[in-house]
């Protein structure tokens, strides 16, 4: 008898348990939160013998001004490797904004939209060194998943972008680009902390 009092006891207090952590929700944002991210970003590209590997990392500060929608304002870094050894560093900055679909949830689809300025430089094996001055505008979706009450993971997955470049040299003229990329070659990954 008093197996089986323990085992009621136990299986009541496992439920209720289970019960609670259904009712309570993990994390979520609201109006006025502030937090902090930190995307990364790889890019392996390859054309016949040719290669070329990417890595980006886009540190971002928050700030929740409505319900759904929180400004950012980020710093970009990047470096990218081809297979002849040629060398390519990007630094640079952008503000944008985030919608969140569902923010007071654990799991939220997001769409963002920013703009960005960036500084490359181009290292060429064995040739002159080139800067090149960079505008760019993109909308990307995304989505957000909150592990704990502050750690969320992060991701975006292609853009819809415009970018306009132009070589820091007298006489060059701008390269403008367009581009549309929903598929699984430019994803990043991202942690947020919520303060």
């Amino acid at each position: 008898m008093k197996k089986l009092l323990l085992m009621t006891a136990v299986a009541v207090f496992g439920f209720s348990n289970v019960n609670a952590q259904d009712e309570n929700t993990t994390g979520g944002f609201e109006k006025g939160d502030v937090y902090v991210s930190g995307t990364v970003g790889y890019n392996s590209t390859k054309e016949g013998d040719f290669k070329t590997n990417r890595f980006d990392f886009m540190p971002t500060v928050g700030y929740f001004v409505s319900e759904n929608i929180a400004l950012e304002a980020n710093l970009i870094i990047g470096s990218s490797e081809d297979a002849d050894d040629d060398k390519t560093s990007t630094f640079g900055a952008g503000l944008g904004a985030t919608y969140f679909f569902t923010p007071a949830s654990q799991f939220s689809f997001t769409v963002g939209a920013g703009v960005a300025y960036t500084n490359a430089k181009f290292e060429p094996n064995g040739g002159t060194e080139t800067k090149v001055n960079a505008f760019a505008i993109a909308v990307a979706p995304g989505l957000n998943y909150f592990v704990s009450d502050c750690f969320a993971l992060r991701a975006s997955i292609g853009a819809l972008s415009y970018a306009s470049a132009k070589p820091d040299v007298d006489g060059a003229e701008s390269a403008n680009a367009f581009g549309l990329n929903l598929d699984l070659s430019d994803i990043n990954f991202g942690v947020t902390y919520k303060f």
